[in-house]
């Protein structure tokens, strides 16, 4: 392992040499990967080969970090910031690979080795942040940065000082301290929620084996959990926790007390019993108020919010409180609409929330003659994954070519080479459909490797889009929901903010933008989902390839904003009790289901049910990297809905508008202020109007 100098002839400038421990490369982990792009090697790493390369990458890092620390010339832009930068290049490759399999595929040893190993990257990421000769370097630096650097580098010196001083540089040696003892008991409680999370979700299962209560379930929920229960060696039908079958069980079935059962079930994930994590919760929200009040703040989310788009909580309590007296009676209004039409077809009594899914899609099915079992023959996974990435193609002259050379960590995990119109190595994408009991629900974007350019050498990324769609059967193909079909869409976005990627800074490229930022690239891709135009170009029956229907697409567009009101609603609920815990001025230690009820109470739109709370399961903010941020969902969909009308406005394929999106959002990263990109695309800044306006309230 070899580290570049910045600049030729330069020699203030040169990062300084560090004596790097010998690696043992027979361990494909430390060993060169001769590779296609150098992509994992993954069938060749075995999970006896993570540790050891962790410890050998952990002494790399410290001693690049020793060469910084005792460098003795003068503290210069190259040998500390850009040193600072590059360093850890070895620990960041098995990082990117083991962090991302324990989400994605992950079994009992390896979330052992996280706990084990989790401690030693804190311990690591302290002993750097709270070094004060190393501070003293980047200080002088950035009070006297010298001539010559670009804006991206003024960025890369602003952000790395930040960082040193956020994360405990300035504090006494006592506070020091006690700074190292929050952080490592937060990486520890984190790994452990998500740990609890994951079992208590696969933990739970619903078997059934009296055909008639499936009888009138569509073949194609009948399907999946026939083989959920064959998967499992159980006879009948199995319904599990995980959304694919848990969703279309809760749509279809008229069965009120398995629904019932199903929906607490879910409501209580990690909610008491063996996998809890309601101590957990606390001890995160109370550590990270100790750790707040340590450097200075009031609450977590004023230090967090500090470095995003929306700047401090006064701000963030502002836009959930406009939107939500914007949308909340709207909301209720759809309550009472779908109870109304619930009491229509014989029901008596309260709907509940286990009611909601079947009498909202009943309604939907009539009012616009629109349901699952019409919609999902167009939307077969194969045909979905052409669609987009002719988008990709017709917006930014992407291809992708199935490359059976890049070795896969899993059988249901293919990769793509992605090339630009010009012939131009982009990136390497690897697609991962399917739930299986080794993977995290939901879906999400995520990097192997980002993009950046050392001495002229570019290095491009390797992006993984990680969900959880219906798998096939023996009788179809997989067929996707129409949500389905907006969530690959969005985390196609995600993709395409990495792939696309351009700047000589990994930590300032792709998606290392602010969190209440990084949502603009994925939820505007949703729109196309409803674009004629678009749909035209792929969308085909899987039996007979008989082009989507018109009269299909625009009952999609009449149904985009059924219930906005109320999806805008339980989404500023979330918002909302992420806000509450991390807005904590004081250590709590009350009941967390009360706690959550009280949070949501402004937002509160079905009835609430005792037994259920969603924060022992809330893996964005309490295992994710979304705590004080979950807000960011809604403010970039403000973002969105007003970037998208301007492709509305010039052609959803205008080349002039998709250009001026890669130059000055996809490409730019967190190289420059996200405002000051949003306008210099949009001419303007946003507002909160334009998401109103989108979801046509009372229309």
């Amino acid at each position: 392992m070899t580290l570049s100098t910045l600049a030729a002839g330069c020699a203030d400038n040169s990062i300084p040499r560090a004596d790097l421990p010998e690696l043992d490369t027979s361990n494909p982990l430390l060993a060169e990967w001769k590779t296609p792009h150098a992509t994992p090697p993954f069938d060749r790493i075995e999970p006896a080969d993570y540790e050891p390369a962790f410890d050998a990458a952990i002494a790399c890092s410290r001693a690049e970090i020793e060469a910084i620390v005792k460098n003795p010339k003068k503290p210069t832009f190259g040998n500390t910031i850009v040193a600072l930068e590059r360093q850890g290049e070895l620990l960041n490759r098995i990082s990117g690979v083991f962090f991302n399999l324990l989400s994605a595929d992950t079994s009992e040893e390896m979330q052992q080795i996280a706990m084990r190993v989790q401690p030693r990257l804190t311990e690591l990421s302290n002993d750097i942040s709270l070094d004060p000769e190393l501070f003293a370097r980047v200080k002088a630096v950035y009070e006297h940065p010298g001539r010559g650097l670009s804006a991206e580098d003024r960025r890369l010196l602003e952000k790395t000082y930040k960082s040193f001083a956020r994360n405990g540089a300035a504090l006494s040696d006592a506070d020091k301290e006690l700074y190292r003892q929050y952080t490592t008991e937060l990486s520890a409680l984190s790994l452990e929620f998500d740990r609890n999370s994951l079992a208590a979700t696969n933990a739970f299962t619903l078997n059934i084996t009296d055909p008639a209560t499936v009888s009138e379930l569509p073949e194609f929920v009948r399907e999946g959990m026939a083989a959920e229960a064959r998967s499992r060696g159980e006879k009948g039908w199995t319904v599990t926790l995980q959304y694919p079958s848990y969703l279309p069980f809760m749509t279809y079935s008229s069965n009120r007390a398995l629904k019932e059962k199903l929906w607490r079930a879910n409501g209580s994930c990690a909610l008491g019993g063996k996998f809890d994590n309601t101590e957990i919760v606390k001890r995160i929200a109370n550590t990270r108020l100790r750790l707040a009040n340590l450097l200075g703040y009031e609450c977590y989310a004023d230090y967090v919010l500090e470095e995003r788009m929306a700047k401090n909580t006064p701000t963030v309590r502002a836009f959930l409180g406009e939107l939500l007296d914007e949308t909340k009676r709207y909301a209720d209004a759809d309550y009472r609409t779908i109870a109304g039409y619930a009491a229509s077809q014989g029901f008596e009594g309260t709907l509940m929330p286990w009611d909601w899914a079947y009498y909202s899609e009943k309604y939907k099915r009539e009012k616009y003659a629109l349901d699952a079992e019409t919609v999902k023959p167009y939307f077969e996974l194969e045909r979905v994954k052409k669609g987009v990435f002719l988008l990709a193609e017709k917006l930014y002259g992407l291809h992708f070519t199935p490359n059976p050379a890049v070795a896969v960590y899993h059988p249901d995990v293919t990769a793509y080479d992605v090339t630009d119109a010009e012939g131009r190595f982009m990136a390497v994408l690897y697609l991962d459909f399917f739930p299986r009991a080794s993977k995290n629900s939901g879906a999400w974007m995520t990097e192997f490797r980002g993009a950046k350019c050392v001495d002229g050498k570019e290095t491009r990324p390797l992006v993984s889009l990680v969900m959880n769609f219906t798998k096939p059967t023996e009788k179809s193909p997989s067929l996707l929901t129409f949500d389905e079909v907006e969530t690959f869409l969005h985390e196609f976005g995600h993709s395409l903010h990495g792939m696309l990627g351009e700047g000589s800074y990994e930590s300032l490229t792709g998606t290392n933008v602010s969190r209440d930022f990084v949502e603009l690239p994925s939820q505007i891709m949703e729109n196309w989902a409803t674009q004629k135009e678009f749909l035209d170009l792929w969308a085909g029956h899987y039996e007979t390839g008989e082009k989507i229907p018109a009269q299909i697409v625009e009952r999609i567009v009449a149904a985009q904003n059924y219930l906005a009101a109320y999806a805008n609603v339980r989404q500023l609920s979330f918002g909302l009790t992420d806000m509450a815990w991390h807005t904590l001025t004081e250590p709590f230690e009350g009941d967390v289901e009360a706690f959550e009820r009280e949070a949501m109470a402004p937002a509160q739109v079905l009835p609430a049910v005792e037994g259920t709370a969603m924060s022992p399961a809330f893996g964005h903010i309490f295992a994710g990297g979304y705590a004080s941020g979950y807000y960011g969902y809604k403010w970039a969909e403000v973002l969105e809905a007003d970037a998208f009308s301007l492709f509305e406005e010039k052609g959803i394929f205008s080349p002039e508008v998709a250009a001026s999106f890669r130059d000055n959002i996809l490409s730019k990263g967190g190289t420059e202020d996200p405002m000051e990109l949003y306008v210099r695309f949009r001419g303007h800044k946003p507002e909160t109007k334009a998401l109103i306006e989108k979801m046509q309230l009372g229309k």
